[in-house]
Protein backbone atom coordinates (compact mmCIF):
# COMPACT_ATOMS: atom_id res chain seq x y z
CA UNK A 1 0.00 0.00 0.00
CA UNK A 2 1.19 3.69 -0.65
CA UNK A 3 2.11 5.99 2.01
CA UNK A 4 1.11 9.33 1.93
CA UNK A 5 3.36 12.22 2.86
CA UNK A 6 1.86 15.60 4.57
CA UNK A 7 2.80 18.65 2.21
CA UNK A 8 4.41 21.21 3.80
CA UNK A 9 4.74 24.60 1.50
CA UNK A 10 6.77 26.07 3.58
CA UNK A 11 9.67 24.11 3.55
CA UNK A 12 10.02 23.99 0.53
CA UNK A 13 10.46 27.90 0.63
CA UNK A 14 12.43 27.78 2.83
CA UNK A 15 15.10 25.93 0.28
CA UNK A 16 14.51 28.39 -2.04
CA UNK A 17 15.57 31.11 0.02
CA UNK A 18 18.44 29.18 1.14
CA UNK A 19 19.52 28.63 -2.11
CA UNK A 20 18.96 32.65 -3.32
CA UNK A 21 21.56 33.58 0.32
CA UNK A 22 23.89 30.83 -1.16
CA UNK A 23 24.02 32.45 -4.65
CA UNK A 24 24.39 36.44 -3.09
CA UNK A 25 26.69 34.96 -0.56
CA UNK A 26 29.28 33.33 -3.36
CA UNK A 27 28.79 36.07 -5.99
CA UNK A 28 29.65 39.43 -3.81
CA UNK A 29 30.71 38.23 -0.29
CA UNK A 30 32.90 35.66 -0.07
CA UNK A 31 36.01 36.69 -1.17
CA UNK A 32 37.78 35.00 -3.94
CA UNK A 33 34.84 34.76 -6.07
CA UNK A 34 33.20 37.84 -6.65
CA UNK A 35 33.32 41.39 -8.20
CA UNK A 36 35.02 42.52 -4.92
CA UNK A 37 37.63 39.60 -4.43
CA UNK A 38 40.93 41.12 -2.91
CA UNK A 39 44.09 40.95 -5.02
CA UNK A 40 45.93 38.48 -2.17
CA UNK A 41 42.17 35.86 -3.25
CA UNK A 42 43.12 35.96 -6.84
CA UNK A 43 47.08 35.45 -6.52
CA UNK A 44 47.46 32.53 -8.68
CA UNK A 45 49.72 30.19 -7.29
CA UNK A 46 51.18 26.63 -8.52
CA UNK A 47 53.20 24.48 -6.07
CA UNK A 48 54.61 21.14 -6.51
CA UNK A 49 56.98 18.61 -5.25
CA UNK A 50 60.37 17.44 -6.83
CA UNK A 51 62.33 14.54 -4.59
CA UNK A 52 64.30 16.93 -2.99
CA UNK A 53 62.47 20.30 -2.43
CA UNK A 54 58.63 22.11 -2.74
CA UNK A 55 58.46 24.14 -5.93
CA UNK A 56 56.20 27.34 -5.85
CA UNK A 57 55.34 29.61 -8.50
CA UNK A 58 53.33 32.61 -7.76
CA UNK A 59 52.08 35.10 -10.92
CA UNK A 60 52.27 38.88 -9.79
CA UNK A 61 52.39 40.95 -12.28
CA UNK A 62 52.66 44.36 -12.07
CA UNK A 63 55.18 44.52 -9.13
CA UNK A 64 59.16 44.92 -8.26
CA UNK A 65 60.58 42.43 -6.49
CA UNK A 66 62.35 44.16 -3.94
CA UNK A 67 58.20 45.11 -2.79
CA UNK A 68 57.70 41.18 -2.32
CA UNK A 69 58.62 39.63 1.14
CA UNK A 70 58.23 36.00 1.48
CA UNK A 71 58.47 34.55 4.89
CA UNK A 72 58.37 31.03 6.45
CA UNK A 73 56.71 30.13 9.54
CA UNK A 74 56.45 26.63 10.66
CA UNK A 75 54.58 25.09 8.15
CA UNK A 76 53.18 28.38 6.56
CA UNK A 77 55.01 30.42 3.97
CA UNK A 78 53.95 33.49 3.40
CA UNK A 79 54.25 36.03 0.32
CA UNK A 80 53.22 39.72 0.73
CA UNK A 81 53.55 43.09 -1.55
CA UNK A 82 51.64 45.72 -2.69
CA UNK A 83 51.00 47.00 -6.25
CA UNK A 84 50.86 49.89 -6.25
CA UNK A 85 48.74 52.20 -9.03
CA UNK A 86 50.05 54.65 -11.56
CA UNK A 87 48.73 58.12 -10.58
CA UNK A 88 49.55 60.22 -13.21
CA UNK A 89 46.18 59.19 -15.22
CA UNK A 90 43.19 61.05 -13.61
CA UNK A 91 39.82 58.58 -13.09
CA UNK A 92 38.08 60.34 -15.78
CA UNK A 93 40.19 59.41 -18.50
CA UNK A 94 39.97 55.58 -18.18
CA UNK A 95 37.43 53.39 -20.48
CA UNK A 96 38.37 50.04 -19.14
CA UNK A 97 40.05 49.28 -15.39
CA UNK A 98 40.49 45.58 -14.54
CA UNK A 99 43.88 45.55 -13.04
CA UNK A 100 43.73 45.18 -9.53
CA UNK A 101 46.13 47.40 -6.75
CA UNK A 102 46.79 47.38 -3.07
CA UNK A 103 48.33 45.55 -0.71
CA UNK A 104 48.25 41.24 -0.48
CA UNK A 105 49.29 38.51 1.94
CA UNK A 106 49.17 34.71 1.17
CA UNK A 107 49.45 32.08 3.49
CA UNK A 108 49.97 29.09 1.69
CA UNK A 109 50.32 25.56 4.21
CA UNK A 110 53.66 23.57 2.99
CA UNK A 111 52.49 19.77 2.56
CA UNK A 112 56.28 18.83 3.90
CA UNK A 113 58.81 20.02 6.74
CA UNK A 114 61.22 22.37 4.53
CA UNK A 115 64.69 23.73 5.06
CA UNK A 116 64.05 27.43 5.27
CA UNK A 117 67.57 28.94 5.54
CA UNK A 118 68.57 27.53 2.28
CA UNK A 119 65.39 28.43 -0.15
CA UNK A 120 66.00 29.92 -3.27
CA UNK A 121 63.78 32.92 -4.72
CA UNK A 122 63.79 34.32 -8.70
CA UNK A 123 61.42 36.76 -10.10
CA UNK A 124 61.21 36.79 -13.58
CA UNK A 125 58.81 37.87 -16.12
CA UNK A 126 56.10 38.84 -13.15
CA UNK A 127 56.52 35.07 -11.74
CA UNK A 128 57.90 34.39 -8.34
CA UNK A 129 59.93 31.03 -8.18
CA UNK A 130 60.52 29.53 -4.95
CA UNK A 131 62.59 26.65 -4.52
CA UNK A 132 62.22 25.17 -0.65
CA UNK A 133 64.76 22.62 0.03
CA UNK A 134 62.86 19.30 2.10
CA UNK A 135 64.04 18.96 5.37
CA UNK A 136 66.60 15.70 5.67
CA UNK A 137 63.99 13.78 7.60
CA UNK A 138 61.47 13.96 4.19
CA UNK A 139 63.17 13.35 1.67
CA UNK A 140 63.40 9.93 0.66
CA UNK A 141 66.55 7.56 1.68
CA UNK A 142 67.63 4.55 -0.87
CA UNK A 143 69.02 1.37 0.65
CA UNK A 144 71.06 -1.05 -1.18
CA UNK A 145 69.73 -4.56 -0.46
CA UNK A 146 72.38 -7.07 -0.79
CA UNK A 147 72.72 -10.54 -1.13
CA UNK A 148 73.74 -12.92 1.75
CA UNK A 149 76.12 -15.51 0.75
Amino acid sequence: MAELTRWEPFRELMSLREAMDRLFEESFVRPGFGLLAPVAETLAVDMYETDDAIIVKASIPGIKPEDIDVSVTGDTLTIKGEIKEDKEIKEEQYYRRERRYGSFCRNIPLPVAIQADKAEAEFEHGVLTLRLPKAEAVKPKTIKVKAKK
